[in-house]
């Protein structure tokens, strides 16, 4: 039997620690590393055509599983290529090897072809970066890096240079145990008891809720029903809290809408709920404020806390709910939710008005279309910009759908390369890229990428020939639009030249059908749907310093539309409210 050399190692500990596939471009310095997948039956290499889907895609996979994914790089240009993407997967907390091969050990210092210095320079976007400079070395640093990437959540960077990568391996080398899942965080009971005594003396408390609610659903709404508290979510807190929710409040920042904000506003003590919400103008500094986070790193650094626990929070949810003490007064919850269906109601007009008529197509009516017609349980990848406000306003999330953007980092052109890896995690699902134009042209050549491997994504093209987000974001400032434009092909002539399904859609009675069918395709298709560019309505009394990126100073409300069936939720919720 021959000896085993490192990369051959390298791949067989990665398998271990349960690893499927490998998404990168192939190159010299990471030759060894392919052929030993190419050799491996537990592993396969995903060959994309620009290393920043790489990471995208292994990102993406591991929000879909949980599990641990990977991506690698070539050196120098090679590796430098998945920065955004990880930096993309680390502020998601989403767990991600990233390989990056590296120059011959030798050279290393010299200035030689291609050089960089990898183990730096992933240092930001990493739990641990660092570089193998011997076979020796290599099987405990590759576990170190598997250990903080799932147990941190988050990414790791294993710089590995080429030569090394082809010598053998260390004989009789120890298995060690790997971590593949991250236990449940418990806080102490001084801190239960803190909170306990905090819920029970406010007379109208509010539950604010992020990611890190995902798996938590029950014990939110038994909180919730128990102290007769709304309940308002950021973005990311959308899809695993929205859903089956009589205590819904909407959403709050920058694409809010309905009562999240007068509810965190007006509440005697505000708890946060496995958020990380970025935007304190949103937040407010005059009522009491609680947050529960798994991440102690998070705990108080977006606006001045009165308790902090750290503990994850479903476990915290179930240590908490048996000792508060029942509120029966529900006068400030109905109100919230009174105010709640009364803002929807008000905004819901400005996509109904003519929209089948429409042209060019209101991008709230395609968001709204493609919202009744994709799959119960679809996953969606959306572009940052436009496409989330339409994502945050239109898609219903019902606990088995999953909704993915770049929302921490806020990259463009993230929508198609996660919907890569969204769908090889399962062919068999319904994947949808909601792209802009702009975001999709700028990593279109991966079009090519599900093509290659007949992936059954299917691209929705909100097609405005514009950088949507940013021209709002000058005329709030009060400059001319300048840069903004794009001047597009017919995506969908692009589309069937690759060997796909494609389609453009410019007529409203056009859409439903033409949806249909590219969701009934087999293979991938594109859906090339062209919107008004002008459908950026902001209200009169918005101030030119109110949105700088996605930050807002001075008001709670910039974006006006509407959305979709949260209405229809809202009139169930008034509703079921009791008589009194």
């Amino acid at each position: 039997m021959a000896k085993q050399n490192v990369a051959e190692q390298f791949v067989d500990i990665v398998v271990r620690a349960g690893v499927q596939r490998l998404y990168g471009v192939v190159g010299d310095s990471l030759n060894p590393v392919v052929d030993a997948v190419r050799r491996h039956r537990g592993i396969e290499w995903i060959h994309v055509r620009h290393e920043e889907t790489a990471a995208f895609a292994a990102g993406a996979e591991a929000q879909i599983t949980g599990r641990l994914a990977a991506c690698a790089g070539s050196c120098g240009p090679g590796n430098l290529h998945l920065i955004n993407g990880l930096y993309d997967a680390h502020r998601s907390m989403a767990p991600v090897l990233a390989l990056a091969s590296h120059i011959p050990s030798s050279e290393i210092g010299l200035g030689y072809f291609q050089e960089t210095h990898p183990d730096q320079l992933f240092r930001e976007c990493s739990h641990y970066s660092e570089l193998v400079s011997t076979p020796q070395q290599m099987p405990r640093l590759l576990h170190t890096a598997i250990q903080n990437a799932v147990g941190r959540g988050g990414v790791s960077v294993v710089s590995l240079p080429g030569d090394v990568a082809g010598q053998p391996a260390p004989e009789k080398a120890v298995e060690t145990a790997l971590v593949t899942a991250r236990p449940s965080v418990r806080p102490g009971d001084a801190e239960i008891d803190a909170l306990v005594e905090m819920i029970d003396a406010a007379g109208k408390v509010t539950l604010f809720c992020g990611s890190g609610t995902a798996g938590a659903h029950a014990e939110v709404m038994a909180l919730a029903g128990k102290i007769k508290s709304p309940v308002g979510h950021a973005l990311r807190g959308k899809e695993w809290i929205q859903y089956d929710n009589p205590y819904d409040v909407g959403m709050s920042g920058l694409l809010g809408y309905g009562a999240a904000y007068e509810a965190t506003h007006e509440c005697d003590l505000l708890i946060l709920l496995g958020t990380d919400f970025p935007y304190s103008a949103f937040l407010p500094d005059d009522v009491k404020i609680a947050q529960i986070d798994v991440r102690p790193e998070h705990l108080g650094r977006r606006s001045k806390l009165d308790l902090a626990v750290w503990g994850d929070v479903r476990e915290t949810l179930r240590c908490l709910i048996p000792r508060v003490r029942t509120k029966d007064n529900r006068r400030f919850l109905d109100r919230m939710l009174k105010k709640h269906a009364d803002a929807l109601e008000g905004v819901v007009k400005a996509y109904t008005r003519k929209v089948d008529k429409h042209v060019p197509i209101h991008p709230e009516y395609v968001a709204s279309v493609l919202d009744e017609i994709a799959d119960d349980d679809a996953v969606f990848t959306v572009d940052t910009g436009m496409c989330n406000v339409w994502a945050a306003r239109y898609l219903t999330p019902n606990g088995r759908r999953r909704v993915i953007g770049s929302f921490s980092h806020g990259s463009m052109a993230n929508a198609l390369p996660m919907a890569v890896g969204a769908q090889f995690t399962d062919r068999r699902r319904q994947v949808v890229s909601m792209s802009g134009d702009g975001g999709f042209s700028m990593l279109m050549g991966d079009f090519l990428t599900l093509v290659q491997y007949d992936l059954p994504v299917k691209v929705v093209l909100f097609n405005n020939s514009s950088l949507g987000m940013v021209e709002l974001e000058m005329l709030v400032a009060g400059l001319p639009s300048h840069g903004t434009s794009n001047k597009n092909p017919d995506f969908a002539a692009v589309a069937r030249a690759c060997g796909a399904h494609g389609v453009r859609v410019e007529k409203p009675k056009q859409l439903a059908g033409a949806l249909k069918d590219a969701f009934r395709h087999k293979g991938p298709a594109l859906v090339d749907v062209v919107t008004d560019p002008n459908a950026l309505s902001i209200p009169p009394r918005v101030s030119a310093d109110m949105v700088t990126g996605f930050a807002l100073s001075a008001s709670k409300i910039v974006l006006d539309g509407g959305v979709g069936r949260m209405l229809q939720m809202a009139r169930s919720n008034l509703r079921n409210m009791p008589r009194l």
